[in-house]
């Protein structure tokens, strides 16, 4: 890897080049497979491949040669875009979006078959199992398959976005992988609830993802777009279906999926074995595209996270707990950080916790209110290229006290406030910085430990 302290070590990433979507989460003979949208010529995003990591642990990684390459004169021919891997009767298929050189925002769902078990070798189907959407729908977003299980039947999502403004998420019967039969759509942005959770603005809803809890509550993700991306949301609630119809969306809770400004794209492994589910996210880049030319890299995915349902229907999210195979077995006092640690800190009054100092005097802080019920990430004093601002990002919970995690691995940084909202964001050191712990306040209790190579 670069020694370059904002790159990421621990976390997926390709050793140069371009990522983005994580892809095609995949658990197979006792190993997590992990795929990415991967350029391997130029840390851009352009000749888009799909990029392959594994690991036995969720902890530590290898990474394996590029699964997907675009087919000159096929489906895929200018890239092959989000999908998803399945067990197809014994067979790890990748079921994915394909994109010919005048898609204009429609892909082809294309299909490719693993030749062994290390997922190493992929054979491409020639023809799209779907080259476009539903006639009658006026799509003109689609792409991003993912598959699933419900009421005895495999299904699939496509995220979609119509021509008068609305988003939506369609439902394909695809019990034959190879035959796939529209069944209607799973939910739209007409939905009052999700309406009001997501906010306005989305014309299209990529990436969608089902995830479905221990409890038996279903979590629906999707990433907002309207020609450049607008965040993540997410609505939990149940599956329903009449007879003849494909499934339906009920939806009880909704809200961000993450508070941050550089967290897109979820993906969702249905861990059968472990009865969970886990989600990563691509965290792209905050700086300009000089320093990501001159670092040779860009972009990299989240740690890996559970997620469940709380009763109120609020979402539910923790880091894997085989993150901790990472911490180093001797704790980190106020003083000097690495680039990579594992802080957790729990207030019972108000504290703030200093984690970078800026030869200015600016800090990179979190605030933390028990009384008021807030976590306040400000990193102000580090400026942003990208539109969005440097604001400080607050998030509310009703615990008391106040527990956060905080997870910095190069300049990737992710907060679990509670077990209540994440914020990712990236925040990159600039000669003169310091990382320096300090913490004050009264009744606060402080565990940081360094990340290390695997012992």
């Amino acid at each position: 890897m670069s020694p370059d302290p904002d790159a990421p070590r621990f976390r997926v990433r390709p050793p140069a080049n371009w990522i983005n979507d994580p892809n095609g989460p995949f658990r197979w003979r006792g190993r997590y497979h992990l795929f990415y949208q991967y350029n391997p010529d130029a840390p851009v995003h352009a000749n888009v491949h799909w990029g392959h990591a594994s690991s036995p642990d969720l902890a530590h990684w290898e990474h394996h040669p590029i699964a997907l390459t675009p087919t000159p004169g096929g489906p895929d021919e200018a890239g092959c875009w989000s999908g998803c891997v399945v067990d197809d009767d014994g067979v790890p298929t990748a079921v994915y979006t394909g994109v010919d050189r005048s898609h204009a925002g429609l892909g082809s769902i294309c299909l490719a078959a693993a030749e062994d078990d290390g997922l190493v070798a992929w054979k491409p189907l020639p023809v799209p199992v779907l080259s476009g959407p539903p006639a009658g729908l006026d799509v003109t977003m689609f792409r991003d398959p993912f598959v699933f299980r419900f009421g005895g039947r495999r299904w699939a999502l496509v995220g979609a976005g119509h021509a008068d403004g609305t988003p939506s998420v369609l439902v394909y019967d695809c019990e034959d992988l190879h035959d796939w039969r529209f069944a209607g759509v799973l939910l739209d942005g007409r939905d009052p609830l999700t309406a009001e959770a997501f906010g306005p603005g989305a014309t299209g809803w990529e990436c969608p993802q089902l995830a479905r809890t221990p409890g038996g509550e279903w979590v629906l993700a999707v990433a907002l777009w309207d020609g450049d991306p607008r965040g993540t949301a997410y609505v939990t609630g149940r599956l329903t279906q009449l007879p003849g119809s494909g499934p339906r969306f009920v939806p009880r809770h909704g809200g961000r999926l993450d508070h941050g400004r550089d967290f897109y794209a979820p993906s969702v492994l249905q861990d059968t074995e472990r009865d969970r589910a886990l989600l990563w996210g691509w965290s792209w880049e905050a700086r300009p595209q000089q320093d990501v030319d001159r670092a040779g890299w860009a972009g990299v995915l989240t740690a890996p996270r559970v997620v469940d349902v709380h009763e109120d229907g609020s979402l539910r999210v923790t880091p894997a707990p085989e993150l901790e195979l990472l911490r180093s077995t001797v704790p980190l006092g106020p003083g000097p950080l690495p680039d990579a640690y594992d802080l957790t800190v729990t207030a019972r009054s108000p504290a703030t916790v200093s984690l970078l100092r800026a030869a200015s005097g600016a800090e990179l802080t979190v605030r933390l209110d028990p009384a008021a019920g807030t976590v306040t990430l400000d990193r102000s004093g580090w400026p942003r290229s990208r539109s969005d601002g440097s604001a400080p990002l607050v998030v509310r919970l009703p615990e008391e006290p106040l527990t956060v995690r905080v997870l910095v691995d190069g300049s990737l940084l992710e907060l679990f406030a509670g077990e209540r909202a994440t914020v990712t964001e990236r925040v990159y050191r600039r000669p003169g910085d310091t990382a320096e712990l300090t913490v004050s306040g009264d009744g606060i209790e402080v565990e940081c430990r360094a990340l290390v190579p695997e012992r």
